[in-house]
């Protein structure tokens, strides 16, 4: 098989470039965000506080997000995130050289930002079965991953370094606004396959409709279990928001040590997507997601013991490439394995899960740390990944059973 044979269809090009920009711009604001959230509050919960005030707005919206997806032209949906994380990005760089003495403009972007992610997210995962054949795809889904987490090492790094120069959160923000429009040319510029997604259904809007991805994950229990492990997994042992405290006060590294952490999960991702891309996980795929997730919360456990910044990126690096390996797993069986007409609505599932995990396991971390402290809520989170592999081998045999990711 081609390492490289996704790269053969210039739409995947395009695309891989809209994305790798807006997911760079997104990592830069994350961290401008949290950093500067943390400098106003300097309470951990606030830090849980921003990646739930994301996740928010996709509890109700999830169910007509994937319905649009299904019906209006991903393409078009994409094209209005880009220029709505724009407008985002345009509203924090005005707050704040305005001057902010409180975190809750902050937050009422960051709801706003989970609206338009809400709808994003589900084009986006449904938008790119359409630009490869079937037989590229799961290369297609290693490339995709391994550029989105290229984006989200680059993103930290160079967010880290414009708000360690200049001492200030604008820049960031000024950058993150012009790199969404660039993102907005390039999917505008992008031209779909005659043919691609004609299958979508075109009937009345209805209940029966708008829950047919939720009836269709919970009937097919390897996707169910695939999307379930990951979602209780990285709830538990997300570390992520809690780096700005490890960065000020354990590690004590500043903005840019905070930017290198940030970036060292992706890195780790980066390599493992690069790998799998190159030697293809060929049989074993539902065991070996098993076991990395089951070191994705070791490693989590080994970076909230580190006390210094080798043991911390390294042990970081390691969450990253374990969990990359859950993501291609995750992400090739549900778009294989669900017919094009529901991609969006099954997606729009998989993208509210995968917000649970994040940002819901943001806050978690961000809960629990100010009750028992930092460190001992990132060994409780890794710890609690752990019994969560154990307990999904047992209830989800299939999980454990699949092998090719093509055939499954």
């Amino acid at each position: 098989m081609n390492a490289r044979a996704a790269f053969r269809h210039p739409t995947f090009r395009y695309y891989m470039w809209a994305r790798f920009i807006s997911a760079l711009c997104s990592e830069m604001q994350a961290l401008a965000v949290a950093w500067q959230v943390y400098g106003i509050t300097h309470r951990p919960l606030d830090l849980g506080l921003v990646g739930l005030a994301q996740f928010l707005p996709a509890i109700p919206l999830f169910l007509v997000a994937g319905h649009t997806a299904d019906r209006v032209p991903r393409q078009r949906i994409l094209q209005t995130s880009f220029a709505s994380f724009a407008l985002c990005s345009a509203l924090l760089l005005a707050f704040t050289l305005h001057g902010l003495r409180s975190a809750y403009p902050i937050y009422a972007v960051l709801l706003l930002n989970g609206v338009i992610r809400a709808f994003n997210n589900p084009a986006a995962q449904a938008f790119l079965p359409l630009l490869v054949p079937e037989a590229d795809f799961p290369n297609a889904v290693a490339w995709s991953s391994s550029i989105f987490q290229a984006a989200i090492i680059g993103g930290p790094m160079l967010g880290g370094v414009l708000y360690g120069i200049t001492g200030q959160p604008a820049p960031v923000y000024a950058a993150a606004a012009l790199g969404m429009i660039a993102a907005l040319v390039l999917i505008s510029a992008l031209r779909v396959p005659a043919g691609a997604g004609h299958g979508r259904p075109r009937g009345a809007f209805s209940l029966e409709v708008v829950l047919g991805g939720l009836r269709y994950i919970w009937r097919n229990k390897l996707l169910l279990g695939a999307i379930s492990l990951d979602m209780f997994a990285v709830l538990l042992g997300g570390a992520v928001a809690l780096l700005p405290v490890y960065a000020k006060e354990i590690l004590n590294v500043g903005a840019f040590g905070l930017g290198l952490l940030r970036s060292a999960p992706g890195a780790g991702a980066v390599l493992m997507a690069i790998l799998v891309a190159h030697r293809p996980l060929r049989r074993r795929a539902g065991t070996t997601m098993l076991w990395c997730v089951c070191g994705f919360g070791v490693f989590t456990i080994v970076f909230g013991l580190s006390r210094n910044m080798a043991l911390a990126l390294g042990s970081l690096l390691l969450v990253g490439a374990c969990d990359m390996v859950s993501v291609i797993v995750r992400h090739t069986l549900i778009q294989l394995g669900t017919p094009d007409q529901m991609r969006g609505r099954v997606s729009a599932v998989n993208t509210i899960f995968i917000g649970a995990s994040n940002e819901v396991g943001q806050f978690e971390s961000g809960i629990t740390a100010q009750w028992f402290g930092t460190v001992p809520a990132v060994i409780a989170g890794g710890a609690g990944t752990i019994l969560i592999v154990a307990l999904w081998a047992r209830l989800f045999p299939a999980l454990r059973e699949a092998n090719e990711l093509a055939a499954a």
